[in-house]
């Protein structure tokens, strides 16, 4: 990489927003390296160069909308291709402590990007991209990325950047897949490490109560006999019929006798 660039609004009125996600992250790499930034009139930014790389790091002034024409006129100058550049930026698609580095691919409706590609001629440039969240309206985006994001997110884009940073010096060094590998492969542990909802009771209802005496025994009765005789149903109704025949009819061994 030649050339590192975080986009974001100018000024104290939106240094909080979400949409200076990118600013946040590469001043914070700044800080952490010593590299001084200072105002170039010339390219309409704040210009340092990490020395340890010789890479350049670039914040635009220009607003998000014209992020592109400093980035231009540094390219320009110092001859850096797209595939050389590395751009910092919020993105909507992800939640907030997600991070992502990807090469080229669509816009998504971001202005800074919009404004990049059509300068450039090119989406090839890296994208390291910031989850913010998304405010489930598309028509609530636009006030969404320019307010101030609450405490919770918060935290979760400064542990998602905190593992971007981590990451960003192999990515700098030209190791892409190494920054790659780490950036993301982190994430997913960060997502292992998250406690497990709790299983759900088994339902009280099947447990006996609890009345200090012995439950009574099962028993088993098959359909059709008595439980004490082992006779079928059937049998004992013949023999009861029996027994009245015996009571009203005459003894048959008594037949012909006086």
């Amino acid at each position: 990489m030649k050339l590192l660039v975080g986009l974001g609004n100018p000024g104290k009125k939106y240094e909080r927003t979400r949409h200076n996600a990118g600013f946040w992250l590469v001043e914070r790499f700044a800080v952490q390296t010593g590299t001084a930034l200072r105002k170039d009139a010339k390219f309409q930014a704040l210009v340092g160069r990490h020395e340890p790389t010789g890479v350049w790091l670039l914040l635009p002034q220009s607003y998000m909308n014209s992020s592109g024409r400093p980035l231009q006129m540094l390219a320009g100058f110092f001859k850096i291709s797209p595939a050389e550049m590395l751009v910092v930026h919020d993105d909507l698609d992800f939640a907030p402590g997600v991070a992502r580095i990807k090469q080229g691919g669509g816009i998504a409706g971001h202005n800074g990007l919009r404004d990049i590609s059509a300068r450039l001629g090119s989406h090839d440039y890296w994208r390291l991209r910031i989850g913010i969240g998304h405010p489930g309206d598309r028509q609530s985006v636009a006030d969404y990325v320019l307010d101030k994001p609450s405490t919770e997110d918060r935290a979760q884009i400064d542990a998602a950047m905190e593992r971007a940073l981590e990451a960003l010096p192999l990515m700098l060094a030209g190791d892409v897949q190494g920054a790659m590998l780490k950036l993301h492969t982190q994430e997913k542990a960060q997502e292992k490490a998250r406690p497990a909802e709790p299983a759900a009771k088994p339902a009280q209802a099947d447990k006996p109560e609890k009345t200090g005496k012995a439950a009574p025994a099962e028993v088993v009765v098959k359909a059709g006999k008595n439980a004490t005789t082992g006779k079928t149903e059937k049998t004992e109704k013949e023999s009861a019929l029996k027994s009245l025949f015996k009571k009203f009819l005459p003894d048959s061994g008594r037949s012909g006798k006086k």
